[in-house]
């Protein structure tokens, strides 16, 4: 393929200590903490709202952010919780696990968190390329948008793109999905309304797709709804009579293939509006009269690139609850892999039955080293794409872990930024523990 020159220069923006890439929930704690610590930060969100998995894609509950004693999930993750909760006055305010999310409570929670740092926030822009140099530098980042193309410089980047792809495109080693390249499916969330309330609680089961009486059973042995491949169907109460669905599975969905994941979201619009048929006729008292609303703007995504850090999480680390001298948050979440489409076929059961869950209080460390890739002098992670084996990232993928994460590596860009010669992999994690221990982070 010939080589194309561009018509004029690039604009260089270098006025930034740290930039951050994607405005997921790591995103916005990478970004807000970087600030909180003098950074002059920019992040970037390809859509026109932060949050991501709880705002864009319409997951409709927080996981966990308990170790089913106390809450561990503390600092900003904590104040975002909170802030959350506000647009969710049925769920009892000491209910910590498996709240229901209000996107559009959620979004502006989100906005308020980077005007109180003074991040500042660019909607709409897209990462295009990245330039290193060889001493494993990022020189820039190249973006698009409505202004065209412009290359940006900062002392630090922050990868939360979620694919990793910062990292990816910078030249950092990764892994992605299983030994086969399988990816765990994704799941294209929806929102129902003018759901008969008390219909719903008089429903012999719970819809839960593990309720052997959830009508989602007969739904599949009619044959009527193609569309609809499993048993899978979580759902929230997300508002009055609306509720918040993540259902159904799209396999063989790759995000960092574009053609891959246009076709997710068309599959996944019709998936949803199987659901909303299918559940009027089956489950009429609360359904007969429902409405589909929306479907995510963007479809969930559970997993792609593993980016390789310093340190890779291993399956050993969580079973024995290990503590880590650079541990920068504790994560409880127990090991959540869905069925690839392979799995599905030889009826393979998904991870969370193979692995007992923690108990209470117990809980592991993520180490900073997990955030640090190899070969990237001023680069970090934070998010699902961080360095673990496959199998510890079905516990890590979920947004209260990533909440914490991002705050770390904010922390850390920071602080790597004031060097002479800014060095991810040289910061003193005593200080990075202890700073974040002062923001309220939960590092026993």
């Amino acid at each position: 393929m010939p080589h194309l020159a561009f018509s004029r220069s690039l604009e260089i923006d270098s006025g930034w200590d740290v930039i951050v890439v994607g405005g997921g929930p790591a995103g916005c704690t990478a970004a807000a903490a970087a600030a909180r610590a003098g950074a002059r930060t920019l992040l970037l969100e390809q859509t026109q709202s932060l949050g991501g998995s709880g705002t864009t894609a319409l997951v409709p509950a927080w996981c966990p952010f308990s170790d089913k004693k106390q809450i561990i999930y503390r600092g900003l993750a904590e104040k975002v919780f909170r802030a959350s909760q506000r647009g969710t006055p049925h769920v009892p305010k000491e209910q910590l696990d498996w709240v229901a999310i209000n996107p559009e409570q959620l979004k502006r929670v989100y906005d308020d968190l980077m005007e109180e740092h003074g991040v500042k926030v660019w909607f709409q822009t897209f990462l295009s390329s990245v330039e290193r140099n060889a001493a494993g530098d990022v020189e820039a980042v190249v973006i698009s948008n409505k202004g065209g193309l412009r290359a940006l410089q900062a002392r630090v980047y922050i990868d939360c793109t979620g694919d990793g792809d910062l990292a990816a495109w910078a030249g950092a080693s990764f892994q992605k999905g299983d030994e086969a390249g399988e990816l765990q499916p994704a799941t294209h969330c929806f929102v129902l309304s003018n759901v008969n309330e008390a219909g719903l609680k008089a429903l012999p089961g719970r819809l839960f797709g593990g309720d052997p009486l959830s009508p989602v059973h007969a739904i599949l042995a009619s044959g009527r709804y193609p569309e609809i491949p499993d048993t899978h169907l979580c759902h929230n109460k997300i508002g009055p009579g609306t509720e918040g669905f993540n259902a159904g599975h799209l396999f063989h969905v790759d995000n960092t293939d574009p053609a891959s994941v246009s076709k997710a979201a068309r599959d996944g619009r019709r998936l949803a509006e199987a659901y909303s048929r299918a559940l009027a006729e089956f489950a009429p008292a609360a359904f007969a009269e429902s409405f589909l609303v929306m479907t995510g703007t963007q479809v969930g995504i559970r997993e792609t690139r593993r980016i390789i850090g310093d340190y890779v999480l291993t399956l050993d680390d969580w079973l024995t609850r290990r503590t880590f001298d650079d541990e920068i948050c504790r994560n409880a979440y127990f090991i959540d892999l869905h069925t690839t489409a392979e799995e599905a076929r030889k009826k393979i059961s998904v991870a969370e039955h193979r692995f007992e869950h923690y108990k209470p209080g117990e809980s592991h460390g993520i180490p900073y080293r997990c955030l640090t890739p190899k070969g990237l002098r001023n680069v970090l992670v934070a998010g699902r794409n961080i360095s673990v084996e496959r199998v510890v990232h079905g516990s890590i993928r979920v947004m209260p872990v990533c909440l914490s994460m991002g705050e770390a590596a904010g922390l850390a860009a920071a602080l790597a930024a004031q060097a002479a010669t800014p060095d991810v992999h040289a910061v003193d994690t005593a200080e990075l523990r202890a700073r974040l221990r002062e923001a309220g982070a939960y590092l026993p």
